[in-house]
C-alpha cells in the first residue's frame, strides 16, 4: 500500500502505516494515532457508546517511580519485595513487603505516603497525555484509596499530651478539641487524599474517592469509563494509591491468615499458581489513567495507548475474605467484562490474573477462568504482577491495568516468578520466570477482592472494529 500523509503526533521511534477503511493511522511511540485522510467516523463502539480511550499513564510501585523503570525491571522478572525497615518487625510472622521507601513523607502516615505517590503517577500521566492546562484537568476525578484511620503514632502522642496514666475516650476527645490538632483531623479523613488532588490538579466537580478492597483500582477505572460513555465528560482521572504497610494492617493480615510467612529470601516469598504459596505479600503503589472519548482524543491530536473495551464488577458479599465457593460471582464478573466488551473468550490473547498466591485464590481463580473460557483457559498466557510487586490492594487494579497497556504496547507479557513447583491443580498456561514475546490484541486484568467485590477490564491495543493488520512496513526515520 502508498504511504500516507502523516501527520506527527510523536517525535521518535518508528512508524508503520497502516489503514482500514480508507483511513490512515500510524504507529508512534507505541501508539495508534489517526493521520491525514478521510476523517474516521467509527468513534462509537458496536454498542453505539463513545469509545473510551486512555491518552496518559503514570505509575509508582516497589520497582521504582515512572513506567520506563517499572516496566524494564518486570520484564526482568525483579522482585520488589525486601525486608520491612519502616517500623520494628520484632515478633511478626510476616516481615517482608513491597514497601516504596524512597519517596519522603514527613511526618510520615499511610494516607500521606498514599498521597504522595498518588501526586507522581498523576503528574507523569499528565505529562504523558498533555491536556488541559497545569491544574486545569477537564474532567472528574476518580480515586481509590484505602480506609483511613489514625494511626499509632498519632494516638500515642494524644495520650502522651492527656498528662496521666490512665487514659479515657473521654480524655482523648477533650484534648482533641480545640483546634491543635486539626492536621490529624484533615489527614485521616477519608476524602483527604482526593481533596487535595483535586485541589492540585484542578478536576472538575466533587472528586470520588471509593474503596472496594482490591478491586478498587480497576473500579475507579470503570466510573471513569461510564462516566464517558454516559456524554457527562469526555475526560476522566482516574487514579488508584495504597500506602498502607503499617504495624496494624500487617498484624491485621496476619491475623486473618493472608499473608506469606515465607520471610527468606523476600523476594521468593510471592508464588502465584505454585504448589508451595502461602499468602500475599502486602505492597504499596500508585497508578494514574486519563481517559478520554476517542473523539476528543482525535480532536485534541492525542497520541492514543490503548482502549478501554470493556468492564465489569459484580459483588457477592459471601464472607468478608473468601470468595464464594461456586465462583458464581467471579464467573458473572468476568462474564459481563466480556459481554460489555462485545468480545468472544477467544479474542483474549492473555490474561492478567489477580493471582495473590493465596491458596483459596489462585484455586478459585482457575476454577472461574476455565467455567469462563473453557478449555481455552488451558492456553492462553496467563501471568500475575504480584509476584513481582507485590498486591498493591486498593491501587492494584489501575497499577496492573498500566502493566497490560504495557503489555500490548511492547508485545512481551511479563513473567510470573517464583513458579518453580507448579500446583497441579491449576492447569493455566503460566508464563513462568521469564517474559514471553507474543502477539497480543486484548487483554483481561482481573481484580477479585476481600468481601466479594470483584471487578475486570479488557484492554485493547487497536479499536475492536479495526481489520487485524498483515505485511505492515517499519519505516526508519
Amino acid at each position: 500500500m502508498s504511504s500516507p500523509s502523516i501527520r506527527w503526533l510523536a517525535p521518535r521511534a518508528f512508524a508503520i502505516p497502516v489503514s482500514h477503511a480508507g483511513v490512515a493511522f500510524l504507529k508512534a511511540e507505541g501508539a495508534w494515532i489517526q493521520t491525514s485522510g478521510r476523517k474516521m467516523t467509527a468513534s462509537r463502539d458496536k454498542f453505539g457508546r463513545p469509545v473510551v480511550v486512555v491518552t496518559g499513564m503514570g505509575m509508582v510501585t516497589s520497582l521504582g517511580a515512572g513506567k520506563s523503570d517499572n516496566w524494564a525491571r518486570l520484564v526482568a522478572g525483579q522482585s520488589g519485595i525486601r525486608t520491612i525497615t519502616r517500623f520494628p518487625i520484632n515478633g511478626l510472622k510476616t516481615t517482608m513487603a513491597g514497601t516504596v521507601d524512597f519517596v519522603p513523607v514527613e511526618p510520615f502516615s499511610s494516607p500521606g505516603l498514599s498521597e504522595a505517590m498518588a501526586r507522581m503517577a498523576t503528574e507523569e500521566a499528565l505529562a504523558q497525555s498533555a491536556i488541559g492546562t497545569r491544574g486545569d484537568f477537564p474532567g472528574p476525578l476518580f480515586l481509590a484509596v484505602a480506609p483511613v484511620e489514625i494511626e499509632w503514632p498519632q494516638r500515642l502522642l494524644l495520650s502522651r499530651n492527656v498528662g496521666k496514666p490512665d487514659v479515657t475516650y473521654d480524655d482523648l476527645l477533650n484534648i482533641a478539641g480545640g483546634g491543635a490538632y486539626a492536621a490529624n483531623y484533615d489527614r485521616f479523613m477519608f476524602g483527604s487524599v482526593a481533596a487535595h488532588l483535586a485541589e492540585t490538579f484542578g478536576t472538575k466537580g466533587s472528586p470520588i474517592s471509593l474503596s472496594t478492597a482490591c478491586a478498587s483500582g480497576a473500579t475507579s477505572i470503570q466510573l471513569g469509563v461510564e462516566a464517558i460513555r454516559r456524554g457527562e465528560t469526555n475526560a476522566a482521572l482516574c487514579v488508584a494509591t495504597d500506602g498502607t504497610v503499617n504495624p496494624e494492617t500487617v498484624v491485621r493480615f496476619s491475623l486473618l491468615s493472608a499473608l506469606s510467612t515465607q520471610n527468606d529470601p523476600p523476594q521468593g516469598a510471592s508464588k502465584p499458581f505454585s504448589k508451595n504459596r502461602d499468602g500475599f505479600v502486602m505492597a504499596e503503589g500508585a497508578g494514574a489513567l486519563v481517559l478520554e472519548s476517542y473523539e476528543a482524543a482525535v480532536s485534541r491530536g492525542a497520541a492514543i495507548l490503548g482502549i478501554i473495551a470493556g468492564c465489569g464488577e459484580v459483588t457477592d458479599s459471601f464472607h468478608r475474605t473468601r470468595s464464594s465457593p461456586d465462583g458464581k460471582p467471579i464467573i458473572g464478573c468476568m462474564n459481563k467484562t466480556l459481554a460489555d466488551a462485545g468480545m468472544e473468550p477467544e479474542q483474549v490473547d492473555h490474561i492478567n490474573a489477580h493471582g495473590t498466591s493465596t491458596p483459596e485464590n489462585d484455586k478459585m481463580e482457575f476454577q472461574t477462568a476455565s467455567a469462563v473460557f473453557g478449555d481455552y483457559a488451558r492456553k492462553v498466557p496467563v501471568t500475575s504482577n504480584k509476584s513481582m510487586v507485590g498486591h498493591t490492594i486498593s491501587a492494584a487494579g489501575a497499577v496492573e491495568a498500566i502493566f497490560s497497556l504495557l503489555t500490548l504496547e511492547h508485545q512481551r507479557i511479563p513473567p510470573t516468578i517464583n513458579y518453580d513447583i507448579p500446583d497441579p491443580t491449576i492447569l493455566f498456561n503460566v508464563v513462568a520466570n521469564t517474559a514471553m514475546d507474543a502477539p497480543v490484541r486484548a487483554v483481561m486484568s482481573n481484580s477479585f477482592g476481600f468481601g466479594g467485590q470483584n471487578a475486570s477490564l479488557i484492554l485493547t491495543r487497536e479499536p475492536l472494529w479495526s481489520r487485524p493488520i498483515r505485511n505492515r512496513t517499519r519505516l526508519i526515520p
